[in-house]
């Protein structure tokens, strides 16, 4: 398709720039045009004539964005932008008109492509219709002449057949900058073919932030050799998006090409094998479609059956002709009665034995996912924490955790009879809840342990990322710098709210299973090899790695190279592992229901661990056994199925717009004079200490995508931009109230999580502009309900919403961090883990606990009593454990409890109070 020519105008510049988020700016553009023209078609015949020798302004601001656009994708494209042009400077107003309107429905509404005049072709007339089918487009890149791009388009084009099961579209760019861009910008993309004749540079006018971007990611000087031009085109596609399909196109010598191209590109072809390549296209995709275990239900669900096994509502059996519950039936439709069954025969699968479509829809997801090994899990993360827990823990062994975990996570060690080591994340007494565990604070307890002569004990670090709040690990660092403690500990990373992180280059480096791979070719690389050698000669450590730290136990196997330099060194210092005693062993448990789309309590566990096989393979496949149902929810794993497809497909595309839409939000709170009176969204500086921050940014997304990736590639911790912490302190009602009787009871409005002073709103895949839109008006709406109250508001009122307003701007009795466990479930005093499993069973035994008030408990507490609570107790919010099994319990923590105002704790009676231990405690 020829390249039409810039139509020159007076006041286009500054359209023309590309702009780094532009899905929402070229539906924007599309619809706005639209109306431009509809005004102009109504105008009187003398305005008519005007707009003819002269478009509105507005027009020739849009048509030149329009085409910068258009050039990163097959649909419509620039041809088609220069055809509206061409109706508008012509006066033929109403064909410009029809050919907006279908583009800008469809992109406004994300729909399948419709076919342009540019794309109508014979064989474009299946049995099946063009727009039936499932449709992308085809990246290519190579600087040709506008006759050698046609000639390549009609001939690959032309080979699509009647059957084919996809419909693809090209999309042609001349250059490695314009081909980045156009997988940045083009989420319809689904492959790429790359044909040698590519340049370095765009010749588009690119944003300054898209500029600065490239910078970042590309480096300054590209390759000049042609093959390491094209090797490094293809790994940067790679890491934008690694689901893309990539095809090299060469003229002359591909089998010497081959072998050392294997690894970057799907196939390789020669110019003549149009055939070929259309066909590599088509199946490409097609393996990604491939959802087998939903297939296999599918398939069951046609098929007639006589049941006789249990579970009566099988083929709706209990259902259909039922005179009272037919309307469940109803409700929920004949599929899923029809798709349900406790057989496992029919390509069904056994998700406690897997070996057809469950397993290769496992293998599916790992490659999705990045990891070696998936595993779907039908009741939650919950259980998937416990699962992995008890895979890898043995009693004794010693868990580093962070206190502000989820509950399962508490439980779990409970049950593994684990030595827990509390870990503290840093407060922000202010908003009341937690934020993240820093870095020194991890190394400083594996110190510890180091000097007490325990590290050999050390088994696992378990932390969250990201937290509920949103606050994000650097997870490449965190590992990386423990390891060069401790080469053999475990991680667990609990990625409940994280599972869509997989599916953006930003937020992708960020993740347990990215990061895992990024270690482990790290520490292959002979290069990384001299780079630790040089960093054990700056730390003054023996050159041979010895350890020479004290006892080690285990034969060795815990030691690392720096067992000679001071701890106060070590801490300040950014560690490197021994890559040849370092070993990778990374797993991830994903709420997909949570973030991606699945059924209720659809959850995964990735793994990528070096020594799987070796030590943990056998207890796994126990653990999850014992786990995990017999009778297993066939919906949730089809469902499950189903969300890997589809975010292999657009992920990249939804995580943008989730993101993009949060800062809208942001935006629109910040400028709105009414709204930013009472409401103000906590950014990075607010929720991220100075010190874990290089950068200075308070919502580094809104300044563009070059300053969240620079925010994500040097900040310890950073904020994830599609989590919106909103601060409700000034309108004098708390969080709890705020979320029941205005959100949700009023509007409709719903949450999962509040503070006594803040709402937290976050999007996801599936929000929608209107659903923004929304949000932003009830908050104005409400808004304007706190101005009507204070306006009637008498002297007393006044000072009573003042008071009001300042308990919830002040800040309240600090968050407390882990006190101590008690001595008796404690090993010695120098290390601070406990068994919490001794002191939970402890409970069970008669006359082992009494209940206190909370008066009666501080009473003795500040008599010095040592009083050790008997129970988990959690308050929902802030939703951490406040108190566990073996903990002494501090005036600090009852002075936290006396200042909640929630209406759920967990593990506390309102009426008899604390559950405390009493047999044996000591004095």
């Amino acid at each position: 398709m020829p390249r039409p020519n810039r139509h020159p105008s007076t006041d286009d510049s500054a359209a023309s720039d590309i702009p780094p988020s532009a899905w929402r700016i070229r539906a924007d553009a599309w619809e706005f045009l639209g109306y431009a023209v509809k005004q102009i078609g109504a105008a009187t015949p003398s305005d008519a004539a005007i707009h003819r020798n002269n478009l509105p302004r507005e027009i020739r601001r849009l048509l030149p964005m329009l085409e910068a656009l258009e050039m990163y994708w097959a649909s419509p494209g620039q041809a088609h932008v220069a055809e509206v042009r061409r109706n508008l400077e012509s006066g033929d107003h109403s064909e410009a008109l029809a050919l907006i309107e279908p583009v800008a429905r469809r992109v406004a509404g994300h729909h399948a492509a419709e076919p342009t005049a540019e794309t109508e072709r014979e064989g474009d007339r299946p049995e099946e219709p063009v727009e039936a089918k499932k449709r992308f487009e085809v990246l290519v890149i190579d600087d040709v002449s506008p006759a050698d791009r046609e000639a390549f388009q009609t001939e690959l084009l032309n080979q699509r057949r009647p059957a084919d099961a996809f419909h693809y579209e090209l999309v042609f760019v001349p250059s490695f900058e314009d081909a980045v861009v156009a997988i940045l910008l083009n989420p319809d993309i689904q492959a790429c073919v790359l044909r040698p004749g590519f340049v370095a540079k765009s010749k588009q006018r690119l944003s300054r932030d898209l500029h600065k971007f490239l910078d970042g990611f590309l480096g300054k000087a590209l390759p000049q050799r042609p093959l390491d031009r094209i090797l490094s085109l293809a790994a940067k596609l790679g890491q934008l998006r690694p689901e893309l399909d990539l095809y090299l196109v060469a003229g002359v010598g591909i089998e010497e090409l081959a072998g050392s191209l294997t690894r970057q590109f799907r196939r390789i072809f020669r110019r003549q094998d149009g055939l070929e390549l259309h066909l590599s296209l088509l199946a490409g995709v097609a393996e990604r479609f491939e959802a087998p275990f939903f297939h296999a239900v599918q398939q069951y669900s046609r098929k007639p059956a006589g049941v006789f096994h249990a579970l009566p509502v099988s083929r709706g059996g209990s259902v259909i002709h039922s005179k009272w519950i037919n309307d469940l039936g109803e409700f929920y439709g004949l599929n899923l009665l029809l798709a349900e069954t406790s057989a496992t025969s029919g390509g069904l699968d056994s998700l406690l034995d897997p070996h057809g479509s469950l397993k290769q829809a496992q293998k599916l997801a790992a490659r999705a996912f990045g990891a070696q090994k998936s595993f779907f899990v039908t009741n939650g993360t919950s259980t998937a924490n416990k699962i992995v827990h008890q895979s890898i823990v043995a009693p004794g062994d010693v868990v580093l955790v962070d206190r502000n975990c989820h509950k399962s996570h508490h439980y779990a060690l409970m049950l593994a009879g684990a030595q827990v080591s509390y870990l503290d994340a840093y407060p922000l007494n202010e908003f009341s809840f937690y934020g993240a565990v820093p870095l020194e604070s991890i190394k400083r307890t594996l110190l510890d342990y180091r000097r007490a002569g325990r590290l050999h004990e050390v088994k696992m670090l378990a932390l969250t990322n990201c937290t509920f709040d949103g606050i994000v690990y650097d997870v490449e660092r965190v590992m990386e710098e423990c390891l060069a403690i401790k080469p053999d500990l475990v991680f667990l990373w609990d990625e409940a709210w994280f599972a869509f992180a997989a599916f953006h280059h930003i937020y992708r480096r960020r993740t347990a299973m990215a990061s895992a791979r990024s270690l482990e070719a790290k520490f292959a690389d002979p290069a990384y090899a001299a780079r630790y050698a040089g960093h054990l000669r700056e730390l003054g450590a023996p050159a041979d790695g010895g350890d020479h730290g004290g006892n080690v136990p285990d034969g060795g196997k815990s030691r690392s190279g720096v067992g000679h330099v001071s701890d106060e060194v070590l801490l300040k210092t950014r560690l490197l592992p021994d890559p040849s005693k370092a070993r990778v062993r990374v797993y991830s448990t994903q709420s997909t229901h949570k973030t991606l789309t699945s059924l209720r309590q659809g959850s995964m566990i990735h793994i990528h661990d070096q020594d799987f096989g070796q030590l943990n393979e056998e207890s796994f496949r126990e653990a999850y056994m014992t786990h995990t149902s017999t009778s297993p929810n066939y919906q949730i794993l089809a469902s499950l199925d189903m969300g890997r497809r589809q975010v292999e497909f657009e992920g990249y595309e939804l995580v943008q717009r989730q993101a993009d839409l949060a800062v809208s939000i942001a935006q629109a709170v910040a400028r709105h004079p009414l709204l930013k009176k009472y409401f103000r969204v906590l950014g990075t500086t607010d929720l991220i200490p100075s010190q874990y921050r290089e950068t200075k940014r308070q919502m580094p997304l809104r300044d563009g995508l070059a300053a969240m990736a620079e925010a994500w590639e040097k900040d310890e911790f950073v904020l994830d931009p599609s989590r919106l912490t909103l601060h409700i302190g000034l309108t004098g009602v708390d969080g709890d109230t705020f979320k029941h009787d205005y959100l949700m009871d009023k509007h409709g409005i719903q949450v999962n999580k509040t503070s006594r002073n803040s709402v937290l709103f976050m999007t996801n895949i599936g929000t929608s502009r209107s659903a923004v839109a929304y949000l932003v008006e009830v908050l104005v709406k409400l808004a304007e309900t706190f101005e009507d109250e204070q306006s009637g508001l008498g002297g007393r009122g006044r000072q009573a919403r003042r008071a009001r307003v300042a308990t919830l701007t002040s800040a309240p009795p600090p968050l407390p961090d882990f006190s101590r466990f008690a001595a008796r479930f404690r090993v010695d005093g120098q290390t601070p883990d406990g068994n919490m499993r001794d002191a939970y069973f402890e409970s069970y035994k008669p006359g082992a606990c009494e209940y206190f008030s909370a008066d009666e408990l501080a009473r003795r507490v500040a008599a010095g009593e040592e009083m050790v609570s008997a129970a988990f107790v959690t308050p929902y919010p802030p939703g951490f454990p406040v108190l566990v099994p073996g903990q002494v319990i501090t005036e600090e923590i009852l002075s936290f409890m006396s200042a909640l105002d929630t209406r759920e704790i967990h593990g506390f009676n309102p009426e008899l109070g604390f559950r405390v231990l009493t047999g044996g405690s000591a004095a």
